[in-house]
């Protein structure tokens, strides 16, 4: 069994590599809305607000300890 501090110590650069993924296709479809003008269809339009709602669930304190089964219920209304 890990420590806190092993677990963090363990697993921090894939974390902060996967959310600098995220960021990144926010940023590219933020520049494909300012290239086109207009913003996604209703299907993509719809997983962005899922993506929005993980990570507003993942920076709640509140959330407990099921975060992962909270985005998976999540993930599996799109």
């Amino acid at each position: 069994m890990l420590s806190p501090d092993q677990v963090v110590e363990a697993y921090y650069l894939e974390a902060r590599h996967q959310l600098l993924e995220i960021a990144a296709l926010l940023d590219r479809h933020d520049a494909a809305v300012d290239r086109e003008g207009r913003g996604p269809g209703p299907a993509a339009a719809t997983k962005l607000a899922v993506l929005r709602q993980a990570i507003t669930t993942l920076g709640d304190d509140q959330a407990g300890k099921e975060r992962t089964v909270t985005l998976l219920e999540l993930f599996a209304r799109v």
